[in-house]
């Protein structure tokens, strides 16, 4: 896939300085650039590379003036950073702008798809399922029975979305995620022995949600499992049946959240937090990587630790814990100049 210089300042309303014929099929930093490839430049530490790198095409601020000769063409614009973000946004979706449906698949007779579909290869869609307009679905991905999968989503190579699960718009399911397995519910019998409790509910993602690689979503015993809008999953996280997440929450990796648990909105949760079940936390709460939650959070609190303490707490705590050694060597030494004088 090649762009000219001319069509790139066409995509970001930039100006060029240099060849607006020469062409790019890559992506460098700027330090690394080679022939062929784009790059660009916002932080003035990196200025020294523009006179010398073999990118192609550099994007750069307005008001970059060179101090000595370049090679690469130049398309100015007014944040560079902004651009290129940009730039890269439209990349993807050129690159994953795939429509039709690939053989050898299984689509049930009774699923309703929409205009411009895509279904890779060794795919499955199952009974009853309502695909959107531009929806995605990359090779070897299951949708089970009764799925609806809202515009302009997404699903990765390998996901796994089980039946009666509802995915809104705009989505992105990235590989190995699976959606909708059973939650773990057993009760033990007079055996001690355990049984299997059902799981009838179902998963629901609102619209812009992202969920990271190999992350999982459990199914609801009864009702529902639902991340809100525009929330942010990483990879590898676990999410337990009937738990609710708040539009705008971000998660980032291997974080395991139980059942029944309520995070508010615009949340901020680092990675390998584990959170217990049946607690609510409230909205704008950060909390630290690595922490421990087994309890119930206000609104606006930011936690460290585990179990966890307020931020402020933690820190202030954290001297005395370093110092612990110390500090018992002082006690020890008191209690024999005690003793001695006693």
């Amino acid at each position: 896939m090649k762009f000219t210089a001319h069509q790139i300042a066409g995509i970001l309303e930039g100006d060029i300085v240099g060849n607006p014929d020469v062409e790019v099929s890559k992506l460098s930093k700027i330090e690394e650039g080679t022939i062929g490839s784009l790059t660009f430049l916002s932080n003035p530490k990196y200025k020294p590379f523009i006179y010398s790198t073999k990118a192609s095409i550099t994007i750069v601020n307005k008001d970059f003036q060179s101090e000595n000769d370049i090679s690469t063409t130049l398309i100015k614009v007014e944040d560079a950073y902004k651009a290129f973000s940009t730039l890269l946004e439209y990349y993807n979706q050129v690159k994953l702008n795939k429509h039709g449906i690939e053989q050898p698949s299984f689509i049930s007779e009774s699923a309703k798809l929409g205009k411009d579909v895509y279904i890779g290869a060794f795919s499955y869609i199952g009974n009853n399922v309502i695909l959107g307009d531009n929806v995605k679905i990359f090779p070897s991905s299951h949708i089970g029975d009764n799925v609806v999968i809202g515009d302009n989503t997404v699903v990765f190579s390998g996901a796994q979305i089980y039946s009666d699960c509802i995915i809104g718009k705009n989505c992105v399911i990235n590989s190995g995620v699976i959606i909708g397995a059973d939650g773990f519910g057993f009760a033990p019998n007079e055996k001690g022995e355990y049984n299997k409790v059902p799981q009838t509910g179902n998963v629901i993602l609102e619209d812009y949600v992202d969920v990271g690689a190999a992350t999982t979503i459990d199914r609801a015993t009864l009702g529902s499992t639902v991340i809100r809008r525009g929330v942010k999953l990483d990879n590898q996280i676990q999410i337990a049946h009937n738990v609710e997440i708040g539009k705008n929450t971000v998660i980032a990796a291997q974080t395991g959240i139980a059942g029944s648990t309520k995070i508010g909105e615009n949340c901020q949760i680092g990675g390998q937090v584990g959170i217990v079940g049946h607690i609510t936390i409230g909205n704008n709460v950060k909390i630290q990587a690595q922490s421990g939650i087994s309890r119930n959070v206000k609104d606006n609190e930011v936690l460290q630790g585990s179990p966890a303490l307020s931020y402020g707490d933690y820190n202030k705590s954290y001297v005395h814990f370093k110092n612990l050694p110390k500090i018992v060597k002082e006690i020890n030494d008191l209690e024999k100049k005690i003793n001695g004088n006693s």
